[in-house]
């Protein structure tokens, strides 16, 4: 009898937010959560193809757990997410040991097979579900959350804008909307249960509504879920540029409890990298509304990804770049190596980057930003903010830790019934990536 799991996750919040799900059907199905895969009888690998990166780590896990496998023959292996998708049977093929393997739009599907693996149907070892889906973004699926603060909500899935350099639409499939009733009916029930911030997910949120049958967009849906009075916060992730409007603007500016931080990928600050890319705007149209946004909010938070060592990518281009960053002043970016993926189009691109240009252009990069958010972060010492208290801090086990409206982490002494509250704090301390405050 199979009784506990572990999920090992790769990637992104979409992939985090999937984890839950797939934790809250072996919850439902009566299996306990294991400390750890050496003491699980079902492990899942929930992988990520959008950077090489977490691929490489995803190979060496499984690679590692074919001896574990060699030990304990009773062991389930399965894998999901975009890998899964992307290598489908040919994973089976490389690796006889997988028992399950199901694509992102397949999750529900884990449910027959943990039923039929308790119960003992005789189904093929290899079972797939692989198939595009294009109602999965109507079911409901049970939800083991991790903590009881701050909540994953998603609201559309699939992509259609196809990224020269990105996997997304290949492995998620085209974008599909969720309903606004089932979005609204989820925030509530997590009100409900105690959750004060949620933040909505998608590839590409201000797209929201547009593959719908409702007469919603992203904004009206943010002026619908901000009635919902116990939710205290709501932020949202990814907004692409080119559908970024001045009437999300004015949502974020009048919804009080609409978080004043903007996550708005550049990916490159040259024109021509932006065009081979396939982005759809140009680094002054990008500008023009960063700058309408901070005439509108002028305390807003603002950061990016950044993508270096594009294909074709020139010392001059990449200089433009290090010019947006001087020229915006974000409070912190996500920067990567260019990394190809199977069946983009940047693939086919000429002139690609050896992988020490590259290398020494991210680190670049990197230092060069890191001057900013310091600075950035040592303006805030002195200040009184309000945080929302999140729980124990991951590093110190001795402080609490909470996050700003505009998403900067605050560490700071105080009790643990703290957890879930809106406190002030005076910033004493700024850091590189968090601040230390004093509960006030």
């Amino acid at each position: 009898m199979l009784n506990k799991f572990h999920i090992h996750t790769f990637g992104c919040q979409m992939n985090v937010h999937d984890s839950e799900k797939i934790a809250g059907i072996f919850s439902q199905s009566g299996f306990q959560e294991a400390d750890g895969s050496n003491n699980a009888d079902v492990i899942v690998l929930n992988t990520c193809s959008i950077r090489e990166k977490a691929e490489q780590k995803f190979y060496s896990e499984l690679g590692r757990l074919k001896k574990a496998k060699k030990n304990n023959p009773d062991l389930k292996i399965a894998v999901a997410g975009c890998i899964a998708q992307q290598e489908k049977e040919t994973l089976f093929k490389r690796f006889p040991y997988i028992d399950f393997v199901f694509g992102p739009d397949n999750i529900d599907n884990l449910q027959r097979w943990v039923t039929d693996r308790e119960q003992d149907n005789n189904c093929d070892p290899q079972t797939t579900a692989l198939k595009t889906n294009p109602y999965y973004h109507t079911k409901t699926l049970p939800v083991k959350r991790g903590g009881q603060v701050r909540a994953w909500v998603s609201i559309m899935y699939g992509c259609d804008n196809f990224c020269t350099y990105c996997v997304v639409p290949y492995t998620r499939g085209r974008e599909r909307s969720r309903s606004s009733k089932d979005i609204f009916f989820e925030v509530k029930s997590l009100a409900e249960n105690g959750f004060k911030e949620i933040t909505l997910l998608g590839q590409n949120v201000n797209s929201y509504g547009i593959t719908s049958h409702e007469n919603i967009d992203f904004t009206d849906l943010l002026y619908k879920l901000h009635e919902i009075e116990l939710i205290q916060r709501i932020r949202f992730v990814t907004s692409h540029p080119r559908d970024f409007s001045e009437k999300l603007i004015r949502a974020i500016k009048d919804l009080p409890n609409v978080c004043d931080h903007l996550h708005l990928p550049l990916q490159a600050g040259s024109d021509d990298i932006l065009k081979s890319m396939n982005r759809g705007y140009t680094f002054e149209e990008y500008k023009r509304k960063i700058d309408l946004l901070r005439a509108s909010i002028p305390h807003v938070s603002i950061t990016t990804d950044i993508i270096v060592g594009f294909p074709g990518e020139t010392e001059e281009d990449f200089q433009c770049t290090l010019n947006s960053l001087a020229e915006i002043q974000y409070d912190g970016i996500f920067a990567f190596k260019y990394s190809k993926r199977p069946g983009t189009g940047a693939i086919e691109l000429p002139d690609h980057i050896d992988e020490r240009t590259k290398s020494e252009r991210l680190r670049k990069i990197l230092k060069f930003q890191e001057d900013i958010t310091y600075r950035k972060n040592k303006s805030l010492e002195g200040h009184l903010i309000e945080i929302l208290v999140e729980g124990t801090s991951e590093n110190d086990t001795e402080k609490m830790t909470g996050r700003t409206t505009t998403n900067k982490i605050v560490n700071f002494y105080g009790d643990s019934n703290l957890t879930g509250k809106l406190i002030k704090v005076k910033i004493l301390d700024a850091k590189q990536h968090s601040l230390y405050g004093e509960a006030v």
